[in-house]
């Protein structure tokens, strides 16, 4: 998630994804947890800068479980089309067309306007037994936020995206969500992936769009996306999931 967390709703990360699950009246007790789910629509799935679609649309589910003690467990769907292309391109043929990932943490405030997050991220691809290495991916995280401003280091522990001998890349990113007015809130983001032992892979991506919150649970927005990945590490079927795209999104939390 070549991927990529999670999207600017930055991913990007999972620290974006606690929402009040419903309004309250100003007295009443906070509740023990919430349940949040919530559906989108993407123009594009890309993931750390780079394409998981193919240049077409994305429909993506979150179901995100948060206990007020700070722990919190979620998972994550949506359609995909490298692993589709990349089988192709390699001379065979594949079902795995469906990311599901697994994700759960622990975010606490460590000292005052300082939090503090860690936690544990699975990217499953049912159907992909076919490939060797597996795409399946392991990754732990640790991340702090103070105000607008996030810094976020993720350490894969197994291979990353199915790239052979990658066990130990790395990602570190800085996203900034800043309110500029009522309702409009500015996201940027630098990132850097690093593949282990596969330089040609590795590269840096930056992001920089804006979200608008309509009420009760509506979202919608857009964002510039560019890297500087190497074209032909990332180019499958003459498409470069890598290249420079405007993505534009709406999501939904019920």
């Amino acid at each position: 998630m070549h991927k990529l967390p999670q999207a600017l709703l930055l991913a990007a990360s999972a620290s974006a994804l606690l929402v009040p699950a419903f309004a309250r009246a100003a007295d009443a007790p906070a509740p023990a947890y919430t349940l949040v789910p919530k559906i989108a629509l993407y123009s594009e799935y890309e993931y750390r800068g780079i394409s998981q679609t193919s240049e077409k649309p994305a429909v993506q589910f979150n179901l995100d479980y948060a206990h007020q003690s700070g722990f919190y467990l979620g998972t994550f769907l949506s359609n995909i089309k490298w692993l589709k292309d990349a089988a192709e391109a390699g001379g065979f043929s594949t079902g795995a067309d469906v990311e599901w990932d697994i994700y759960g943490g622990y975010r606490f405030e460590v000292v005052k306007d300082w939090t503090l997050d860690m936690g544990y991220l699975r990217y499953e691809y049912p159907s992909s037994s076919d490939f060797n290495p597996k795409p399946n991916t392991d990754e732990v995280y640790a991340g702090v936020t103070y105000g607008p401003a996030t810094l976020k280091y993720s350490y894969a522990f197994s291979n990353l995206f199915g790239v052979a001998n990658s066990k130990g890349s790395d990602y570190l990113e800085l996203s900034v969500n800043q309110p500029l007015m009522d309702k409009v809130t500015l996201n940027a983001l630098v990132g850097h992936q690093t593949y282990k032992n596969n330089g040609f892979f590795s590269y840096t991506v930056w992001k920089l769009g804006a979200t608008y919150d309509w009420g009760n649970g509506l979202t919608a927005g857009g964002y510039f996306k560019g890297t500087d990945a190497e074209s032909a590490a990332y180019t499958v079927k003459g498409k470069d999931w890598s290249k420079e795209r405007l993505v534009a999104f709406v999501t939904y939390s019920f």
